[in-house]
């Protein structure tokens, strides 16, 4: 692991295009479906044994989103967030870290 990679206290992420291919499908009735890969769960799963928390940011408000979080145990979720950054500042003054220890993934 390099030194930089051994100061990450936290990880966030956004969804569409990260978790997921980036493409919405649609029901007939109107539904909204996402495709998740394994992989994040257990991308998930090693953030946790390491210590390190996680972070979901998105601008969209979905069910979906919510039900992936829970079904791996993410606490820290916030949909229909536009300001990105001021949530990560809030969250980084809550665990009493610098965006320097964070590590973003987005598209």
């Amino acid at each position: 692991m390099s030194a930089l990679a051994k100061n990450i206290k936290l990880v966030g992420t956004d969804i569409d295009g990260v978790w997921t291919d980036a493409r919405m499908y649609y029901s007939t009735e109107g539904d909204v479906m996402k495709s998740f890969s394994t992989y994040d769960g257990m991308g998930v799963k090693l953030l946790r044994e390491a210590g390190i928390p996680l972070l979901i940011m998105t601008g969209e408000d979905t069910k979906i989103v919510a039900k992936r979080a829970e079904k791996l145990g993410i606490e820290r979720v916030f949909q229909g967030e536009n300001e990105k950054l001021n949530r990560l500042n809030k969250v980084c003054s809550e665990l009493n870290i610098s965006l320097d220890e964070v590590a973003y993934i987005g598209d």
